[in-house]
């Protein structure tokens, strides 16, 4: 099953399992660029790429 690009928050907390309280922190904290991993639509709702959360997640080195 194909997986969309675009997603609301409640699509990425089920995705990704941050809560909903810890997805607005990452993008009001600036964590996730706005623009790349979220942006507003037309209609003011917020939608998040998990591919660049994907990204982000596989950002940070592993460790040894």
């Amino acid at each position: 099953m194909a997986r969309n690009r675009w997603v609301l928050k409640n699509r990425v907390v089920e995705l990704f399992g941050y809560s909903e309280d810890a997805v607005e922190h990452k993008r009001k904290d600036g964590i996730w660029a706005e623009g790349r991993i979220w942006r507003k639509a037309p209609d003011g709702r917020i939608f998040f790429n998990v591919e660049e959360i994907d990204r982000w997640v596989e950002s940070r080195p592993l460790s040894a």
